[in-house]
């Protein structure tokens, strides 16, 4: 079955059909939150080392680092920055790292200094981005999310997305990159706007996974966006994502109700082996005072981790 592996200095991850669901921390990111980018303009990383150790702690298989402060001449100001951020996040965290820049300069720096083999995010069916996107991929031997949209923007319709989503693969493979260093985004569209929002992902995660064999990932957060308790309904999307063939999904590892969900799948679908992540996290589980469910302590490595070298270790984008 398909495996794409990423991978930090010192820990590598799987993502596969067979593997725990790999959770991506998406909270490294200052799109939304303008606190944190004065911060990271200003050269204050003190948010960005609590968040990345919250979100591994809570069980973040790997974490997306965004460093796309401003719109102001992003192919100066971003490149820097997001070398500095990767470097500070290597020194401080063992699991692997998705780079996650729609500048190509950005890109490019971050992988010169990237440790390991991290996840780019990422590329899409444009044809200026595949020729700017793939050719990295290619030299630097690494994982790419592939985003189903091209020149003609997101479209509605599931064939076409799946047909974007086939064309970046045909086309990666010209670069000599495989289909298992491709990580399909099939777009979730609102379920607030788009009734079969949720049938339609679904579906596509299928064929995805049955025609072209690749991986699949998403902004999990998307399916809620505009409704209220949103962390109820991406409760339940990932569940069913998971069943229906999803790999991983960009998400916020620190909301109880979703991580909760994520180990329950993986049970469900027999990739806790044992159940031993569930044990390790819940076993001291005690519901909180007035029946709201306390947060559990953490197990002591994210799902889907293990260090080089043979010792294994129990097996991480919009809104969070």
């Amino acid at each position: 079955m398909t495996r794409t592996i990423v991978a930090s200095a010192s820990r590598e991850v799987v993502i596969g059909f067979e593997q725990p669901f790999c959770i991506i921390g998406e909270r490294i990111n200052p799109t939304g939150r303008k606190k944190l980018a004065a911060e990271m303009v200003e050269g204050n990383f003190e948010t960005v080392k609590a968040d990345a150790l919250a979100q591994v702690a809570a069980g973040a298989t790997m974490l997306d680092v965004n460093a796309g402060v401003t719109a102001v001449d992003p192919n100066e100001t971003e490149p820097p920055l997001l070398v500095e951020t990767l470097k500070i996040l290597q020194s401080l965290v063992q699991v692997p790292l998705c780079i996650d820049s729609s500048v190509p300069a950005a890109l490019k720096a971050g992988l010169e200094v990237a440790e390991g083999r991290p996840l780019v995010n990422s590329v899409t069916g444009e044809e200026d981005r595949l020729e700017a996107i793939l050719p990295l991929v290619k030299k630097y031997d690494v994982p790419v999310v592939a985003i189903s949209n091209d020149e003609s923007g997101i479209s509605e319709d599931p064939d076409v997305r799946f047909a974007v989503a086939k064309k970046i693969v045909e086309r990666a493979a010209d670069h000599g990159i495989k289909p298992e260093d491709i990580v399909v985004d099939p777009l979730v569209m609102p379920i607030g706007a788009m009734g079969t929002a949720g049938l339609q992902v679904f579906a596509l995660v299928r064929r995805l996974r049955e025609e072209l064999k690749v991986n699949t990932t998403c902004g999990a957060s998307n399916i809620s966006f505009g409704l209220p308790h949103r962390h109820g309904i991406n409760a339940a999307f990932l569940p069913m994502a998971i069943a229906s063939g999803m790999t991983s999904a960009i998400m916020n590892p620190l909301r109880p109700q979703e991580i909760e969900a994520v180990r329950a799948a993986n049970v469900l679908m027999g990739t806790d082996r044992d159940c031993m992540t569930w044990i390790t996290s819940y076993k001291d589980y005690q519901p909180a005072a007035g029946g709201t469910p306390a947060a559990p302590p953490p197990p002591s490595a994210g799902a889907g981790g293990r260090r080089r070298g043979g010792r294994e270790a129990r097996r991480a984008r919009i809104g969070g």
